[in-house]
């Protein structure tokens, strides 16, 4: 049953997200620059400052904010140990026919609509720059969830440029 007397904690979800990717080495910055690299070509003027804007936008939005709560936190608890077999192993592993670190993802890219989710697509299948990083990052950590997440914001932020900007 819905409690109406519920106020979404934003300001918390946002904090609890940017220091959930800090402690993965990843800060807004990291993000807008990716999004600077999708969007150079058809916006070559663009500059850190206006992404800078677009990221921090993104990232306050509750539906960016609820699917990266979940992910990251699956992420944390895959880390310690603390789910039960057999999801623990196939987090864990980056299991590819697992999908669910993709469809999460692709909840945040679909914010800004099709432009999102192609970009998404394009990130999740090159993986590069910080994306790559996480990808290839273990370190007895999981990462399974972050890299795309990071990749789903990333191209969000470059679709909210797409769309300002025609």
């Amino acid at each position: 049953m819905n409690n109406k007397q519920f106020k979404f904690p934003d300001t918390k979800a946002y904090n609890f997200v940017i220091e959930a990717l800090k402690e993965r080495g990843i800060t807004p910055d990291d993000i807008s620059r990716m999004a600077i690299d999708l969007q150079k070509p058809f916006i070559p003027n663009l500059s850190m400052e206006e992404v800078r804007k677009d990221t921090t936008n993104v990232l306050h939005k509750r539906e960016v904010l609820n699917n990266a709560m979940v992910g990251l936190e699956l992420d944390r608890l895959a880390t310690e140990g603390l789910l039960k077999e057999p999801l623990e192993s196939i987090i864990m592993n980056d299991s590819g026919v697992f999908g669910v670190d993709e469809g999460i993802a692709l909840n945040i890219a679909n914010i800004y609509g099709t432009i999102g989710i192609t970009n998404y697509g394009y990130i999740d299948r090159d993986k590069t720059g910080v994306v790559k990083k996480l990808d290839e990052s273990k370190n007895g950590k999981s990462n399974t969830f972050v890299d795309d997440i990071v990749g789903a914001i990333a191209s969000a932020v470059s679709a909210r440029i797409a769309h300002r900007n025609n």
